[in-house]
């Protein structure tokens, strides 16, 4: 049986290298490079490829593999909203993703950020950095004092939701599917206006499915207190941007802390010191003092990293055996 791998990292060889040991009757091919429909042909002779990339799975790219001979792919990440899927069932695909790697990693960094926005940390390490020592005005409030509202309570909301418990803030929640433990703590709302209207600070933790592209846009932000702090690690396209730089201009948002983009791809990931920044809403973003950017990292965490490899490099060895791994999409 042979694995092909597209996109390996050095961050994620020290996984790779665990799998294989584990895996010895399974010879296992990678390429730094990302699957597309010239580098498709390189994982001709084996039995599944497994990949991890922003860039779309066109019909174009599905096609080259199908034609390498290779109908089996694994995803190291959870997204699969850029995979044409009429295409891949047309020719036959089998495809699975890593849904859940490491909740807490995801959960871990989102409540830092909104811890670090209430404690105003960027504006003082700021001035620290500057030998100013002195305390005011940089003031900051206490996560305790806060109601935090959870959009999203599967398996990274309810992790934020356990770490807010531990700071003692009073949690509200909303999710079209509540969770029945949730339920009976009796933490849902009923509906987003209300907790759009309740809440101190409000962390996401949905999909970018179509019907909640752009949930946070100028109506959903009118309806929120003024002065709210808003955290999103989940998807890009939930936020319309425009509508959130317009909310901090005017002060209706506090603070805001982002680790996804709508316009990623080509701009997170790569070293844009000394060279022109090609993006002037982020540039704008990144100089506030108020506003925390990452650049997709929530994920990144040596667990999840490695959770991401096995997970994955299994799912293609069950596709390979005929198989239906657990992780395999339904499509």
């Amino acid at each position: 049986m042979k694995v092909f791998a597209y996109g390996i990292r050095e961050d994620e060889k020290p996984a790779l290298k665990d799998w294989e040991a584990k895996n010895p009757d399974v010879e296992v091919e990678y390429t730094d490079q990302l699957l597309t429909p010239e580098t498709a042909k390189m994982a001709k002779g084996a039995d599944s490829a497994v990949v991890y990339q922003q860039l779309d799975y066109t019909k174009e790219t599905l096609q080259a593999l199908a034609d390498a001979g290779v109908k089996n792919m694994s995803l190291r990440n959870v997204g699969t909203d850029n995979i044409d899927f009429d295409a891949a069932k047309e020719l036959g695909f089998h495809i699975s993703n890593v849904p859940v790697y490491s909740p807490n990693a995801i959960a871990e960094h989102s409540m830092i950020q909104l811890s670090r926005l209430l404690r105003r940390t960027k504006p003082m390490d700021n001035k620290v950095a500057k030998h100013d020592l002195r305390w005011a005005p940089t003031i900051g409030r206490e996560m305790r004092m806060q109601t935090v509202g959870i959009i999203g309570t599967g398996h990274i909301g309810r992790v934020a939701i356990n770490i807010l418990k531990g700071f003692g803030a009073k949690v509200i929640a909303y999710d079209k599917f509540p969770n029945p433990e949730l339920q009976k703590e009796g933490l849902y709302v009923d509906t987003l206006d209300e907790l759009y209207a309740q809440a101190d600070a409000i962390s996401l933790y949905v999909p970018g499915v179509p019907e909640n592209v752009h949930m946070i846009n100028k109506e959903s932000i009118a309806k929120m207190k003024d002065g709210v702090v808003i955290v999103n690690v989940a998807r890009g396209n939930l936020m319309d941007l425009d509508a959130v730089i317009d909310g901090l201009n005017s002060g209706k948002i506090s603070d805001f802390a982002m680790d996804v983009y709508e316009h990623e791809v080509g701009l997170f990931n790569k070293d844009w010191s000394g060279k022109e920044f090609p993006d002037p809403k982020i540039a704008d973003l990144i100089a506030r003092e108020n506003v925390l950017v990452t650049p997709h990292i929530a994920f990144y965490t040596t667990k999840a990293v490695s959770e991401m490899v096995h997970q994955s490099f299994d799912a293609a060895v069950s596709f390979a055996k005929g198989e239906t791994p657990a992780i395999a999409v339904k499509f």
